[in-house]
């Protein structure tokens, strides 16, 4: 079987829950629909931080946040530096004599860019902006701020989710016209807020028709002093459903429009005879609170607005299709192991995912190389996500989630505990109530074992009493 082509699509927070296949009553998302009637979803991906570049480091490094050493955003208190000398997935298929091309964004490393880490091209959303100039159009309005607006001049075409998704066909032709398989990948802004959105996106959805998140009217109580504060920081205390649902419309019709753009890039893959030997994933970097609990963004939270995200593998022939798959998959980390399992190189001792390939079915014998990696997946009981604060201070978090249990260590404030049988949308912490005393302790053994396993350097002689004794306040 020759090596497939791989097309990989990053967006930037998109909620689990705003894809139809995935149950949202109003979205409209028919090119990531068929993407799952052909091919799988998964219902319980999680990122592996939920915060951009850390969860693209892990994607690239195949490691956790601990180890690759990207653990915020911005240089403040911390590194945003990706640890020198760590091996990428996509310097492994270069080697192997695959064409790489990037068109999107980065933000994975700050002093390196995608040309250093085995792609060919690269091609920058900073680009847009001088596409934008020379073909006459303003820039695109922000008289709302984060919360977003009108982009009354141009075309969906003249976004710049248009604009990447026509780089990215550009790419496309390059490498069909070239004898080397290929990995083309585009990142996008979107639907990140501000949502400057172009008609008819802007308008599809009527903001009254839309429902609070099941979360929404969260009172906090019970719950880390943080977030309270942050409805302060970001000036949304007391905000009502009819204050969020404007904003919540341009964020759906901002994935509607991303999904009409992949609809070109499939077109384009169809045109040029290219689907049946490409390998075609789709996943956000992490999700968006938008409204959900009251809060905005994301950061100092682990609630499954913005751990859970959409995961949707295509591959013809090989993948079967229509599947909805339950198992526990660590979306970045694991995709980092299936690129290299889907080339056929090996990947980098560093790496701890696992391919997704052999859970899935992969029909081609050459995919399942380790006869126990489908054992291994379908075994996971539970998964695991870390946090270490960003713009409004360091804050060390870890999370372990099974089918019924969260249980968020909180090394500096209350610890978080819910019952995702009895209260899905995470609303009342039970970690100081005496009846969840069992299922708490299991919990904290369950984290202690992880980060025992993953080396993780916040467990140290003091913090290990918090685990392994309940030595909380």
């Amino acid at each position: 079987m020759p090596q497939p082509n791989m097309l990989f699509i990053q967006t930037d927070q998109h909620r689990y829950d705003c894809i139809a296949g995935h149950g949202h009553p109003l979205i409209r998302t028919p090119n990531l629909d068929r993407l799952i009637r052909e091919g799988v979803t998964f219902s319980h991906a999680f990122c592996a931080s939920p915060v951009c570049r850390p969860s693209r480091a892990s994607l690239m490094t195949g490691v956790w946040p601990t180890r690759h050493g990207v653990i915020c955003n911005e240089n403040l208190e911390a590194t945003a530096v990706l640890r020198p000398g760590l091996p990428t997935w996509s310097e492994a298929l270069a080697a192997a004599g695959y064409y790489l091309g990037y068109v999107g964004k980065w933000q994975v490393d700050q002093e390196r860019d995608p040309t250093q880490f085995g792609f060919e091209d690269y091609i920058s959303n900073d680009g847009y902006k001088a596409w934008r100039k020379a073909q006459g159009l303003d820039p695109a309005p922000r008289k709302n701020g984060f919360w977003g607006e009108v982009d009354g001049e141009i075309t969906p075409d003249q976004s710049r989710l248009g604009w990447g998704a026509s780089e990215l066909i550009r790419l496309l032709g390059k490498a069909s016209a070239g004898d080397r398989p290929f990995f083309l990948r585009w990142d996008t802004d979107e639907p990140h807020l501000p949502n400057v959105v172009p008609e008819p996106y802007a308008s599809m959805y009527d903001p009254a028709s839309i429902a609070p998140w099941p979360s929404f009217g969260d009172p906090l109580e019970g719950k880390p002093y943080i977030q309270r504060q942050q409805l302060r920081s970001w000036g949304i205390d007391g905000w009502t459903w009819e204050q969020w649902a404007p904003i919540v419309a341009r964020y759906l019709g901002d994935v509607s429009l991303i999904d009409a753009q992949i609809g070109r890039i499939l077109d384009a893959l169809d045109a040029l005879g290219l689907a049946e030997n490409t390998l075609v994933v789709y996943t956000p970097d992490h999700g968006d609170l938008c409204g959900g609990h009251g809060m905005a963004d994301k950061h100092y939270v682990m609630y499954d607005d913005i751990a859970r995200v959409p995961l949707i593998l295509r591959w013809p022939g090989v993948i079967p299709a229509g599947q909805a798959c339950d198992a526990f998959v660590s979306s970045g980390i694991d995709l980092a192991t299936t690129f290299c399992d889907a080339a056929g190189v090996p990947q980098p001792e560093t790496f701890v995912g696992q391919s997704l390939l052999p859970l899935v079915g992969a029909r081609s014998p050459e995919l399942v190389r380790d006869s126990t990696a489908s054992e291994k997946t379908n075994g996971r009981p539970d998964i695991f996500c870390m946090y270490f604060g960003n713009q409004f201070g360091l804050f060390s978090q870890r999370m372990v989630r099974d089918r019924r249990w969260k249980y968020v260590w909180n090394l500096t404030a209350e610890d978080e505990l819910y019952d995702l049988e009895a209260d899905p949308a995470e609303i009342t912490n039970l970690a100081a109530r005496s009846e969840a005393a069992e299922p708490l302790a299991h919990m904290r053994r369950r984290m202690l074992a992880w980060l025992e396993e993953t080396r993780d350097p916040i467990l140290n002689q003091w913090t290990r009493r918090q685990l392994a004794q309940g030595a909380k306040v």
